[in-house]
């Protein structure tokens, strides 16, 4: 409520207008049945003029009744929706400033259910909040006009109070368990699903269709029976909860009829006492209703705060690049270190300078770090230890967007969002087509955009279905060229093309006029030979520079891992003469 005080407020205040209408209509009818029923019947006759004072006395609370309604109901509506959208928005913002190490450490459906599940279920009882603390007006006006009214009769009523409030707190004890398990079943669920949806492909390449479907049903079954089990405790409730001041109000028309039939208690007070007790049972109900909601809110708001308390967000500085840094970047590292796992170091006291303009191959076999340097060239992880020098500035001391600016990263699975070609390439930067034209020319990727019906407006598959491999890492290759970057790293981002196109485009790099520094994890030797330096990483170090030709003549490791396949090759060509000679 301290979120959204101004339109809550009005909420409650709506909701207490109404409590106070309910109160005074109580009164009304109590005077109506002294004044007008009861002599009524008693006479024989009546009045116009009693029957219109009383009519209009009843439509105007009436009215005011409903007004109270209507405030209360929009503005709760309008403050739990702001709230849900509020908190939707800051969890997906910590999702963007958290490093990539937290979101290994949490699977996609537990943060989908944390956005979404976890956040609706944090401000359902939002809605009837207002009502529940508005019409606390209702029940204090409504005991002091029964214990005004008749004090016995009002007793009666008042026993209902410390008898729903001990009935909610053992529903809460009982139900809170359960809301926590099922909430937790629905982002397991969440996750079972995204993974089924996302690797469709290799689900139905290897026929797993049935299998995956029998792991989604047995968490599907899991999340049916937690919810029955949540079901099953509110069956039990809910219908005790609505009992008693139904029983209340039994209780007090038979004390009271008694009372009425020997003369010691007006019919108008009866009446408005019984109807005292009806109208509060409602909110009594609907107290009820927020308290019984507060477990599985409870349960999705600690869900909902350990996102937005997670530390590890990237620190900032509040350097800026250069005023010379309009050209290609000058990249350093030094004595940088990096471990997924504390004591198992992926990178070691790695050194490297390049020099702006120059294009350099990293080079190594699989697990060598070759990906996580990339990574951490563009900062989406920091290193344990040295620093990334981008224009001889730590990454760690720019402000937030420089690096951004400044470096594009192409990876080998490139991303391609259900999107336009246009609005893939540009993903929001303010280019016009000229340029889209020019970086998709570039990365050997206009041709295929020429031939798509609507061209740049060609509307593409999620992730990009309707586009071979090679045509969406061209696609990604040009979302990072349209922005003209200082750094372009390339993490074996064309590993799906053809050697041709893969030619083609490091030549193209090479000959344009891009004020770009390249760095390229390259594996086939064709790619390395284009570059003008070769950096050797084996076991997480730097082992040997220099060019293609350098290295194979000083570094056996480099000549052995590049030589491999055709080695491979070779011995394979020659096991089959063999077998042919022996024939």
């Amino acid at each position: 409520m301290r979120d959204e005080p101004v339109i809550l407020g009005i909420a409650v205040a709506g909701s207490a207008v109404y409590g106070f209408a309910t109160v005074a209509a109580a009164e009304v009818i109590g005077r109506v049945t002294d004044r007008v029923v009861v002599p009524a019947f008693r006479d024989g006759e009546t009045t116009t003029g009693a029957l219109a004072l009383a009519a209009l006395a009843i439509m105007v609370t009436s009215l005011v009744k409903a007004a109270g309604i209507v405030v209360r109901r929009y503005f709760a509506g309008l403050g739990q929706y702001r709230l849900n959208a509020r908190y939707r928005r800051a969890v997906s913002r910590q999702y963007l400033r958290l490093p990539l190490s937290w979101h290994h450490q949490h699977s996609t459906g537990k943060l989908l259910s944390n956005a979404n599940a976890d956040v609706e279920a944090s401000f359902w009882p939002i809605a009837p909040l207002p009502f529940a603390l508005g019409v606390v007006v209702m029940l204090v006006f409504a005991l002091v006009s029964m214990f005004l009214a008749d004090p016995w009769l009002a007793l009666v009523g008042a026993l209902l109070f410390p008898a729903i409030l001990l009935l909610n707190f053992v529903y809460q004890r009982r139900l809170s368990p359960l809301a926590t398990r099922a909430q937790a079943l629905r982002a397991e669920l969440s996750g079972v699903a995204h993974e089924s949806f996302d690797g469709a492909t290799v689900v139905k390449a290897l026929g797993r269709e049935a299998a995956e479907t029998l792991r989604f049903g047995k968490v599907a079954g899991q999340l049916r029976d937690a919810n029955a089990a949540v079901g099953r405790v509110r069956g039990a409730f809910d219908p005790m909860l609505d009992a008693l001041p139904n029983l209340g109000v039994l209780a007090v028309l038979i004390i009271g009829s008694v009372r009425v039939a020997d003369g010691s208690l007006p019919a108008g007070t009866l009446v408005q006492v019984a109807y005292l007790l009806t109208i509060t049972a409602f909110p009594i109900r609907a107290i009820g209703f927020v308290l019984g909601e507060l477990p599985r809110a409870t349960v999705g708001w600690r869900r909902v705060q350990a996102v937005l308390d997670a530390t590890g967000a990237l620190p900032h500085g509040t350097a800026r690049l250069t005023a010379s840094g309009d050209g290609a970047a000058h990249l350093g590292l030094d004595d940088v270190g990096y471990s997924y796992v504390e004591g198992t170091p992926v990178l070691d006291g790695v050194h490297l300078d390049v020099e702006p303009g120059r294009t350099v191959a990293v080079v190594g076999s699989t697990g060598s770090g070759k990906s996580t340097l990339a990574s951490l060239l563009v900062r989406l992880v920091d290193p344990v230890s040295g620093a990334v020098l981008l224009d001889g500035t730590d990454l760690r001391q720019l402000e937030p967007g420089q690096v951004a600016g400044a470096v594009s990263l192409v990876f080998q699975q490139p991303f391609i969002f259900e999107d336009s070609v246009r609005d893939n390439v540009t993903l929001g930067l303010p280019a016009p087509d000229d340029d889209v034209w020019a970086a998709l020319r570039l990365a050997q990727g206009d041709r295929f955009v020429h031939e798509l019906d609507g061209e740049l407006d060609a509307r593409i598959g999620e992730r990009g279905a309707t586009l071979s491999g090679g045509q969406r890492q061209r696609l990604a290759l040009a979302r990072a060229l349209v922005r003209k970057p200082r750094l372009l790293v390339l993490d074996d981002a064309t590993s799906a093309v053809d050697p041709e196109v893969e030619r083609r485009i490091l030549a193209g790099l090479r000959d344009a006029a891009l004020p770009s520094t390249v760095v390229v994890v390259a594996y086939r030797r064709a790619t390395i030979a284009l570059a003008d330096e070769v950096v050797y990483v084996e076991d997480g170090r730097v082992s040997a520079r220099g060019t293609h030709t350098e290295l194979l003549t000083t570094s056996p490791g480099y000549r052995d891992l590049i030589t491999a396949y055709e080695r491979d090759a070779a011995e394979r060509a020659m096991a089959r003469t063999d077998q042919e000679n022996r024939s």
